[in-house]
């Protein structure tokens, strides 16, 4: 940022926000679109034609001469499409005209997005419709407005309007909950997201050579270099000036857009960063979060750098997640996931915390699905992520707290200890949090708020999140009804007496050990509790019938449009696991194993000159890695041989299903395999030989 400029006037200074709508509407309509955001109350065509002129004329004071609408397809980015506010005016005339039709609805063509079969190849039209409960932005110097994207037939074919109907269920059913104990006053809930963003940075012309980066995202081949990560000097150490002024601009780009931008630090693994925001509401969070990832790897194209969002851009070191961090509030102000000093008595918090438990438990395959693709299926279960299994972490207090309930015993509260920073003088003393963190825990509370940690770096938080919420409004909404039936029952008996049945049930989803454990693997077993470790497996719950009932009871998702991110995701998995294969084939073929054949030819030459000069000179090292490499060659020409047969053979499978367990179960331990011999080939092949810059030429490529 520049010195001269105000951080004041540069947040959100280019969003169409609250204070804009307020100066620039009548305070008639400004008070609908108010009521709007805040109640869902639907908006008129008459404020909708005032909002779209107030927008166009603020646009066009900042030089801004087209508009889109912007929206989430399911290709997992954004997408937009430009038209300009010019229209006709009289013979060689214009006017800029932008009506509210325009606002509320567009129709771009649906026929390239994915779909899942929600519409026939011939049936391109497809909707684009306003979301007036998030703010109109500037982007690029186009005036982009947040929609949703549905097909002719109103199917969803986005990310965005299952996110939305979650968030007006889980309002509808906690409102049910909150009323039933007397909390009248309370007229909506909402939730808060705050999603952590771990990403890579690398120098672009080191990266540009790399053609596995450049197609897939991540290094397919790769050997280790002699220092990683093992030092942990790069986990919150000084960061380089380079990326400093990378994470500056990155920082003003957001904050413009109204996004609350506040942590920045070096990540775990050399190369590897973190961004954090303050929370915002569910939706805005989702649509801020893509503007995020879109924006960092505009502005790192800007630094001469590439910003790698992959789960997994390089194999044995530290992958990249997206701690998506939930919660829930009411419009007085209330975080109903704050324990407060005495959780114990506290009523609402016990009831909303075990809704979450109990939803997490009885739909952990769903949750589970929500974060199956190709690259997060490398991270999953590492050093850095935990495991497919799902289970929640509390800490020792909480857990207490729910036991004294399930067993219907005695609970003292504890006493907040004092940490004593060392004995020295100096140092203040504080209080300790009731808690430990547990960084191997998939689904963990921390403080109030749940984080979930198993969501992958490039993934959409919509998704996640729309499944969390149903889950949680589908248990309110069987809280609600017994609560509102309790007669002349005490509240906190009732309550108590509906925790307890809860916990006996569902205490098996708790767990504040180690995630990494093989242990846990057997436990979790012994459990019930459910282990889908590939992206194939984990996608079948969108098949089960338990899981089509609750998206359709709560008007999430029809049935068909379950089935389409069904396909649609099994789709995505095989085509990137087909792109992976065919960039490695090419990598392999027409540089590794030249390379190495070249190497070897220049082991024979030495050879060949040593027995010249002296008949008595002893080649041992030339001929043992000519042996070496010989065979290493002949294992890649017979690997690759095999590869192309087996993606020939996976791309006539013609059940999705099906083809995505061969590319799992066949393709992907191929590719390996390969990988392994072309690792091992690189430690032997000189530096000038080897066609590809090396894992340390990567990752240590910024130095300054």
């Amino acid at each position: 940022m520049e010195n001269n400029e105000n951080i004041y006037e540069l947040f959100g200074s280019m969003v169409f926000d609250d204070a804009v709508m307020q100066e620039m509407l009548s305070p008639e309509t400004y008070a609908q679109v108010t009521k709007t955001k805040e109640e869902g109350v639907p908006l008129t065509r008459e404020v909708a034609d005032e909002v779209a002129h107030a927008m166009k004329d603020w646009a066009m004071a900042k030089g801004v001469t087209h508009f889109a609408h912007w929206f989430q397809p399911m290709t997992g980015v954004t997408a937009e499409k430009h038209d300009s506010f010019i229209a006709p005016a009289g013979k060689d005339k214009i006017i800029m005209e932008f009506s509210g039709k325009e606002l509320i609805k567009s129709e771009p063509d649906a026929s390239s997005f994915p779909s899942g079969g929600l519409r026939s190849t011939f049936e391109a039209r497809g909707y684009t419709a306003w979301d007036p409960t998030a703010n109109a932005f500037i982007k690029n110097g186009i005036l982009c407005i947040p929609t949703i994207f549905c097909s002719y037939n109103g199917m969803a074919l986005d990310k965005k309007t299952p996110l939305m109907r979650s968030l007006e269920t889980l309002n509808t059913q906690a409102l049910r909950v909150l009323h039933a104990m007397g909390h009248t006053e309370v007229k909506r809930v909402t939730t808060t997201v705050g999603p952590e963003q771990e990403y890579f940075l690398i120098d672009r012309k080191v990266a540009a050579k790399r053609p596995d980066l450049t197609y897939t995202g991540r290094t397919l081949i790769g050997a280790m270099p002699p220092k990683g990560q093992e030092l942990d000097d790069h986990y919150f150490g000084v960061v380089k000036s380079r990326i400093s002024e990378y994470m500056k601009d990155l920082d003003r780009e957001l904050w413009k857009l109204g996004i609350l931008a506040k942590t920045k630090h070096n990540e775990a693994a050399p190369a590897q960063h973190e961004l954090a925001p303050i929370f915002s509401a569910g939706n805005i969070a989702a649509d801020h979060n893509q503007l995020t990832m879109e924006l960092m790897k505009k502005i790192a194209e800007k630094h001469s750098m590439k910003c790698l969002l992959h789960e997994k851009p390089f194999a044995g070191v530290n992958g990249s997640g997206k701690h998506d961090n939930w919660s829930i509030g009411t419009d007085t102000g209330i975080n109903l996931l704050k324990p407060g000093k005495t959780p114990h008595d506290n009523l609402e918090f016990l009831v909303f915390f075990c809704g979450v438990i109990q939803a997490v438990d009885e739909y952990q395959d769903l949750l589970r699905m929500t974060v199956a693709t190709a690259g997060n299926d490398h991270r999953l279960g590492a050093a850095e992520a935990p495991p497919a299994i799902i289970s929640v972490f509390l800490g020792d207090e909480l857990t207490e707290v729910l036991e004294s309930i399930r067993d219907g015993s005695d609970y003292q509260n504890r006493k907040r200890e004092i940490m004593e920073t060392g004995g020295v003088d100096a140092l203040p003393n504080f209080t300790k949090d009731t808690t430990d963190r547990n960084r191997t825990s998939p689904f963990a509370f921390t403080g109030n708020k749940f984080e979930f940690r198993m969501p992958g770096s490039s993934l959409s938080v919509s998704g996640p999140n729309f499944i969390l919420n149903t889950a949680v409004a589908e248990v309110l909404s069987g809280y609600a009804d017994i609560l509102e039936k309790r007669g002349d029952t005490p509240l906190d008996k009732a309550v108590y007496a509906l925790l307890q049945a809860v916990l006996k049930k569902h205490f098996r989803i708790i767990f504040n050990g180690n995630n990494y454990a093989e242990e846990w693997v057997v436990e979790a077993e012994k459990r019930g509790l459910s282990n889908r470790r590939s992206t194939p497996e984990a996608l079948l719950a969108l098949t089960e019938e338990k899981n089509l009932a609750l998206l359709e009871k709560h008007h999430i998702l029809t049935r068909e449009e379950s089935h389409s991110r069904y396909e649609i995701n099994l789709d995505n998995y095989s085509k990137v696991i087909n792109i992976e294969a065919l960039t490695l084939l090419e990598m392999i073929r027409r540089s590794v194993i030249p390379a190495v054949d070249r190497y070897i030819c220049q082991l024979s030459e030495t050879a060949v000159h040593k027995k010249k000069a002296a008949a008595s000179a002893s080649c041992t090292m030339e001929k043992a890695l000519i042996e070496r490499l010989s065979k290493g060659v002949s294992a890649l020409y017979i690997d690759t041989e095999e590869l192309e047969t087996l993606v020939h053979s996976a791309k006539e499978i013609e059940d999705k299903q099906e083809q995505a367990s061969f590319y799992c179960e066949k393709v992907l331990p191929m590719m390996n395999d390969i990988r392994k011999v072309s690792d091992e080939m690189e430690t032997y092949t000189p530096k000038d030989l080897w066609p590809f810059p090396s894992y340390g030429e990567l990752l240590f490529s910024i130095q300054e």
